[in-house]
């Protein structure tokens, strides 16, 4: 037994690096009260570590803790995204004003943002029902306190208070369904999901609603329609550097944990004769289509409503729901094509939607508003923000020569070879939707005058350093994106499936 467990820990060591460097960011809090810049130094050490060892993972296929955690590409290709958008976030918070002018509690904040790293790192690989829970509460109690970090502002609480009351709501629903779905199959662990399932004599109906009450957690975590009711006022009332740190990896964790929970204990193994990648529901229970009801539903409401936004942190919400309905097309199809292409899509969302929070937080810091009206003139007063914006805006609505162009190059791909031809025509008007309320902020940065006494934004050389990382990867991959597909062909991998 403590062979097996120090067999497997050796597997878990960026967790265990996470959990270490939590504990001790505390304690340096604790001892270096008024110097909050060690616990920063800390945090992102630990952090880099992390990303050492979840890169040493590369090429491993290892079930740990008895089925509880999954060690395999696909949980190591989702770490590596989180890892590295954790990494941009701490850059971000030190030029954050938000974050600067709560010194006394900066120290809980950089040791929150590892706590919330781990949960999602534990999102990842978990390949139990248990453990999908555990890890999702570990992630959200973060998330919530981090909401409402800047108690100054008028809307932090507000922001605060609704998502915990949501996220509340969606994991009591959630834990009901997986209560039924254990009395249906008497396994927690994934594969013994499916090995119940395999046998038949499950009711349809029951399974069908077990299904739709998990979905209703996965959904509140990937902000989906109808349960993105928190999205918009969580991403207006917390500070940037958290709704830009939320609208990548928490989207990222929720996915990783959704597909691998669908895939593993939905996949009909048995199935002889399929072509490549392609994969099967057990007993022809159609899931994939609930999921492809919620992907048009997310995705047209998602630009529907941002084009009536006037503040661009929710405009930006509403958008990131848009794309959250983008990568659901991926799931729907059945297809390790499918799976790939969502993995593709988030290398690129992480950059382009991140630049754009970025340029979000850099106005604010000028101005001290997030309001479109604020951007009037910013092509002219600061162009390299203003070309920077057109860029990540253009990306986001995927057109060339960017990286969001290819991302929904390879999603319409998959839909068109898997024959969902009518989702992929509904993906395509909404992206054409999606450029107009881009287009009204570049309206205003280029096309209209700036009001009163506008001063230009200059950038230290460090935070455009910082802007062009994000920048520079947003143009380079819509050119040369071989490697990133190559490493997403290669992380579909899952422990558990044939």
């Amino acid at each position: 037994m403590s062979e097996q467990i120090l067999q497997n820990l050796s597997h878990f060591l960026p967790e265990t690096t996470l959990a270490i460097t939590f504990c001790v960011a505390i304690l340096t809090d604790l001892i270096f009260r008024k110097k909050p810049q060690r616990v920063a130094f800390v945090s992102f050490v630990g952090v880099v570590l992390t990303m050492v060892f979840t890169y040493g993972q590369l090429g491993t296929s290892q079930s740990l803790f008895s089925g509880m955690i999954s060690v395999d590409p696909f949980s190591v290709f989702f770490k590596m995204v989180i890892g590295l958008c954790t990494l941009i976030i701490f850059l971000f918070s030190y030029y954050s004003s938000e974050v600067q002018s709560t010194v006394r509690r900066m120290g809980e904040y950089f040791a929150l943002l590892v706590a919330l790293t781990l949960g999602m790192f534990l999102m990842a690989g978990a390949s139990n029902l248990l453990m999908m829970v555990l890890a999702l509460e570990l992630a959200s109690l973060s998330s919530y306190i981090l909401a409402g970090y800047t108690r100054e502002a008028a809307d932090s609480s507000e922001a605060s208070l609704k998502y915990i009351l949501y996220g509340a709501l969606s994991s009591g629903v959630m834990l009901y369904g997986i209560s039924i779905l254990y009395g249906l199959t008497g396994a927690t662990d994934f594969i013994g999901v499916n090995k119940a399932l395999s046998l038949g004599g499950t009711n349809h109906y029951t399974l069908l609603v077990a299904t739709i009450f998990i979905i209703v957690g996965f959904g509140y975590k990937i902000s989906a329609v109808p349960f993105h009711f928190w999205t918009p006022d969580v991403y207006e009332g917390a500070p940037i550097t958290i709704t830009a740190f939320l609208s990548v990896a928490s989207k990222a964790a929720g996915f990783a944990m959704m597909i691998r929970f669908f895939k593993v204990s939905f996949l009909d193994t048995g199935i002889v004769g399929l072509s490549a990648g392609m994969w099967v529901s057990v007993q022809g229970f159609e899931w994939n289509k609930l999921l492809a009801i919620l992907s048009v539903l997310t995705m047209t409401l998602g630009n529907l409503v941002a084009v009536w936004q006037k503040n661009l942190k929710r405009l930006l919400a509403y958008s990131s729901i848009a794309h959250a309905g983008y990568m659901l097309m991926g799931v729907v199809v059945l297809s390790d094509k499918g799976i790939a292409a969502v993995l593709i899509y988030f290398v690129f969302y992480l950059f382009m939607n991140l630049g754009a929070f970025l340029v979000v937080m850099l106005v604010a810091n000028k101005t001290g508003s997030e309001n479109i009206d604020s951007y009037k003139g910013l092509g002219y007063r600061s162009p390299v923000i203003g070309v920077a914006m057109v860029i990540f805006f253009i990306s986001l609505t995927g057109l060339p020569p960017t990286a969001g162009f290819i991302g929904k190059l390879y999603l319409f791909a998959a839909l068109l070879d898997a024959k969902w031809i009518w989702l992929a025509v509904v993906g395509a008007i909404n992206s054409v939707v999606s450029l107009y309320y881009y287009v009204r902020v570049l309206r205003n940065m280029f096309l209209r005058d700036p009001e009163g006494s506008a001063e230009p934004i200059v950038l230290s050389k460090p935070q455009l350093v910082l802007l062009m990382l994000l920048v520079i990867p947003t143009l380079l991959f819509g050119l040369y994106f071989t490697p990133i597909v190559d490493l997403a062909n290669a992380s579909v991998v899952m422990v558990g499936i044939r």
